[in-house]
């Protein structure tokens, strides 16, 4: 890692989203290795031809994270090769009610939860034995302010972030004294085409470059929980608070509501 926050070797997942392609080029610097993850082939090619344009070396693997043996058989093959200084589990989609108050589509549903659940654990196991082994490294994991408290129109994703908010502070307490770091990003609003597919009203949205920079600069001050941006995320903090009727009332008010 060197003074600038940047590490030696980054690993992306999801890599072709807006989070995710912004991350590659704020870490993208001479000498410097990223390992971009992603399942668009042509959007992946375009950011690691952005990144190799700063001077990065680039590796490229075009994966589904839904398909866990493959996944975890190039993750490890990659930790052998490579020791991944920071891993950031960023892959992630999104879904939410239809029209009309409409149920969510299960196939959808399922989705959602192979890739922003399963895919993130499995991310994660198939590199910490490594990280372990070594005594050091970093594990971003990418939640969403959607995971202090279940949103009507998104239930599904609202509860996969959530998932993933528990799971990374219980890894940032059990890994710490093995000398790896783990972090729980929980961004608001960033401009991007999952983003623009939500539901609901989109305050305070922030460009997927802002967003990458606060991640970066949150990273490397190694900050338990990175949430953006202000005061979204306070009011998101204090749904989780505040007694639910109450909470339900702010959310129909603010049209977070069918």
């Amino acid at each position: 890692m060197n003074s600038n926050g940047l590490s030696g070797t980054v690993l992306i997942t999801g890599a072709t989203g807006a989070i995710g392609g912004a991350l590659a080029e704020v870490y993208a610097a001479p000498g410097g290795t990223l390992i971009l993850l992603g399942r668009n082939r042509k959007r992946l090619a375009e950011a690691a031809e952005r990144c190799e344009l700063k001077g990065a070396r680039v590796l490229m693997y075009c994966i589904d994270l839904r398909d866990r043996d493959a996944l975890c058989a190039a993750l490890k093959e990659i930790c052998a090769a490579e020791c991944p200084d920071l891993v950031i589990a960023n892959a992630g989609v999104s879904t939410g009610i239809g029209p009309d108050g409409a149920p969510e589509r299960w196939e959808k549903v399922e989705e959602l939860l192979e890739v922003n659940v399963l895919g993130t654990v499995a991310t994660v196991n198939s590199v910490l034995p490594f990280m372990i082994d070594r005594g050091c490294g970093q594990i971003a994991l990418i939640s969403s302010l959607a995971g202090y408290y279940g949103l009507p129109i998104t239930p599904s994703y609202s509860a996969s972030k959530a998932a993933i908010k528990a799971y990374g502070e219980g890894l940032r307490g059990w890994l710490a004294p093995k000398g790896i770091r783990v972090n729980v990003v929980m961004p608001g609003n960033v401009d991007s085409e999952m983003c623009r597919n939500d539901p609901g009203p989109k305050p305070f949205l922030w460009p997927a470059e802002r967003a990458a920079e606060a991640i970066r600069k949150g990273l490397a001050a190694d900050r338990p929980r990175i949430s953006f941006p202000f005061p979204l995320d306070w009011g998101c903090w204090f749904l989780s608070i505040l007694p639910p009727a109450l909470s339900e009332r702010i959310l129909r008010l603010l049209h977070y509501a069918s």
